[in-house]
């Protein structure tokens, strides 16, 4: 029998997605010194084209390169390198595939070691290891500025030949600090009620809709809560999603979680339901209101492992896209070993990333442990990125402990690359 998963999916735009299987965005952190695409963006997004996804999203390609969400990322602002970005395009997609600019802004997630004034709507502090300053808000005319980057980085992006853009409204970034009641404490049009909180993030994808055209794919990134109490909500999403959706967008794709609140890793989704299936697959719970309010094709993703959940969730029609990310780190053609169905499931290597057990594992009393298992965790699936983007092949014999502190040691070092080489050019 044909697996669901290999479903053609056509979009209102006129594109259609080869299968119903999406890569969602991961950061890559693999930008030269001056935020520009490398060799090496090449040779690992096509590595994952020819395995069989219907539909890459980049990692997070900034819109104004005085905030990243770390050093490493990509910036786009204008023409200048746009062949780097032609070559991006071009190997991202010999696989017949759809290869989707992931555009944002990190607001207040933006590291002190990047720049130490960052911006959000309200000057509200982000609570994390102590690696981020305190926020200035917005002004009027920064928020319409930042309006026009977002709108910018899309035209580029299609100009680039990259086949589809996703506006990032989701993980605790700009857009995302303007939904939520807790990091957005304006009174003015920006902020109070949820109409005037999901004010910027319609406003972002009205103005990107018109100028990339009814003809190409545009998706959103969006919370379907941020599991904070006196957060951004399921109530919340289910109505953004459905604004969304009149704004004119092809596909939205749900996960959740902030930097605080980390169920966008798999860690501490609480509110989910206790069946195996719905453990599984984090946001699957929240599909069914979430897609009857939008009326568009949806995508989840976080915590999908087994064929046969993702099958039934397609062809029981709870979804239309299952969303991947960490399994194509370490199994690059899954995809396609899932849609012709020679697999039953993934590995789940979250289930043993830990430095050791009881005091030492994922649920250590300590707060310090807890936080170098999931910083391990994703240092771990962080350096199969870098392996298949030099060439080489993934090793999942690597340890958490000493990941953790290569993590740490690596992000200092691109900071480090990245100031001086800036220093020396405007100089």
């Amino acid at each position: 029998m044909t697996s669901p998963l290999a479903q053609p999916l056509p979009l209102a735009c006129g594109a259609t997605i080869s299968n119903r299987i999406g890569k969602s965005a991961m950061t890559e952190g693999l930008a030269d010194s001056f935020d520009r695409p490398t060799k090496q963006h090449n040779q690992l997004y096509q590595t994952w084209s020819l395995g069989g996804t219907g539909v890459h999203i980049t990692g997070n390609v900034m819109i104004d390169r005085r905030y990243l969400e770390r050093a490493g990322n990509v910036v786009l602002e204008d023409d200048s390198e746009i062949d780097k970005f032609k070559h991006w395009a071009r190997a991202g997609t010999v696989g017949g595939n759809h290869l989707w600019m992931q555009i944002s802004h990190p607001g207040r997630q933006c590291p002190s070691l990047v720049n130490s004034q960052p911006l959000s709507p309200s000057d509200v502090q982000l609570k994390m290891l102590g690696s981020f300053s305190k926020p200035r808000a917005l002004t009027q005319l920064e928020i319409e500025e930042i309006i026009q980057r977002y709108v910018n980085t899309a035209s580029l992006a299609k100009q680039a030949g990259f086949t589809g853009v996703q506006v990032h409204c989701a993980h605790g970034y700009l857009i995302s600090q303007f939904l939520s009641p807790k990091t957005n404490q304006r009174t003015d049009q920006w902020g109070g009620s949820l109409e005037n909180r999901a004010r910027f993030a319609r406003l972002v994808v009205q103005a990107v809709r018109k100028a990339v055209g009814d003809d190409f794919p545009l998706s959103v990134k969006l919370n379907s809560a941020d599991f904070q109490k006196g957060g951004f909500s399921l109530q919340d999403c289910v109505q953004v999603a459905a604004w969304l959706a009149q704004d004119g967008i092809d596909l939205l794709e749900i996960s959740g979680g902030t930097y605080e609140q980390l169920s966008l890793m798999g860690v501490e989704a609480t509110e989910v339901r206790e069946s195996t299936r719905r453990r599984e697959a984090y946001f699957l719970e929240y599909a069914k209101a979430i897609k009857a309010s939008a009326k568009v094709p949806l995508m989840i993703t976080g915590g999908f492992r087994s064929r046969a959940v993702m099958e039934q969730a397609i062809s029981t029609g709870e979804i239309d896209m299952v969303g991947l990310a960490r399994p194509l780190c370490t199994e690059p053609d899954v995809s396609r070993k899932l849609i012709e169905q020679n697999i039953d499931s993934i590995d789940d290597f979250e289930t043993c990333l830990k430095i050791g057990d009881g005091f030492w594992g994922n649920n250590s009393p300590v707060p310090l442990i807890k936080t170098m298992n999931t910083v391990g965790q994703v240092s771990f699936y962080y350096q199969q990125i870098i392996r298949l983007a030099k060439g080489l092949p993934v090793n999942t014999k690597l340890k958490v402990f000493p990941l953790f502190w290569q993590h740490m040691l690596n992000d200092t070092c691109l900071n480090i690359r990245r100031k001086r080489a800036q220093r020396r050019y405007r100089t």
